[in-house]
């Protein structure tokens, strides 16, 4: 179900469950496990996902869904599966590496959740993204209604849900939602790309930087600015601060060691 490879600090996670990356319980302890995988191993500072299917991931698996909801524990274990879901793009969230989705083709309902939960998303032209729930009776249950709002305005983030529609990936980028649009055949060479440029700087500022960006939106403006003065003490004591100035004067490359 999944495929991973590393080069030069990025890790690439490869959706691989034909035919549409339908999300089910296999498919999330898959999940889990390949970050347990990533959290014990080598250090690295970006994590790539994408999809080798004509879609970057469709949502939960309506067969399975429908399945344990006809069984006579299935709120229980419908609220269990949800759950866990959540707890996974939580953990994905709340990675200290910068995080990548490659949308190369439709992500929907868990699918664009998955890719909400993540740092940056980069979107072919011709992908397409939504949280379609409200169309089968349901609600997004993975994050979605709380990520939406809070990267997007409220009154277009209601209308995604409230209708259920599909979003472009020119529209997704002109609201927020997605950092860029390219042809289908550059989606992988861009996401590459950008996650080399990132892969570049120091994964300790990295680390830093994510945490002040996520902490200090949850905090008004007059604690945030202190929070972020603290975290810039934190940064002129390392050395990669050091290096990186040393070798912006001396006009080298700097060769940060994440300290």
């Amino acid at each position: 179900m999944f495929q991973t490879s590393t080069k030069d600090g990025v890790i690439t996670l490869t959706l691989s469950r034909p035919p549409v990356n339908a999300i089910s319980e296999e498919w999330v302890r898959g999940f889990e496990a390949k970050l347990d995988e990533f959290a014990s191993g080598p250090q690295f500072k970006v994590l790539h996902i994408r999809s080798d299917q004509k879609i970057f991931c469709a949502g939960a698996d309506l067969k399975e869904v429908r399945a344990r909801m006809e069984m006579t524990d299935g709120h229980e274990r419908m609220y269990a599966y949800v759950a866990a879901i959540q707890r996974l793009y939580f953990r994905v969230e709340e990675m200290p590496q910068v995080t990548l989705a490659e949308i190369g083709g439709a992500a929907m309902g868990g699918g664009f959740e998955l890719a909400l939960s993540c740092d940056l998303r980069v979107a072919a032209n011709e992908a397409k993204v939504g949280l379609p729930e409200a169309r089968l009776g349901l609600i997004p249950g993975a994050g979605g209604t709380q990520r939406i709002i809070r990267q997007i305005p409220p009154c277009r983030a209601k209308e995604i849900m409230f209708t259920g529609e599909q979003i472009s990936a020119e529209e997704a980028v002109a609201i927020g939602l997605a950092n860029r649009v390219v042809p289908k055949e550059q989606v992988l060479t861009v996401a590459k790309e950008i996650a080399g440029k990132i892969a570049t700087k120091s994964s300790l500022v990295l680390k830093l930087l994510k945490r002040t960006l996520r902490d200090g939106a949850d905090m008004p403006l007059s604690a945030a600015l202190p929070y972020e003065q603290a975290m810039i003490g934190l940064v002129l004591d390392t050395a990669d601060a050091h290096e990186g100035c040393s070798a912006f004067l001396e006009k080298r490359k700097a060769n940060f060691a994440g300290r």
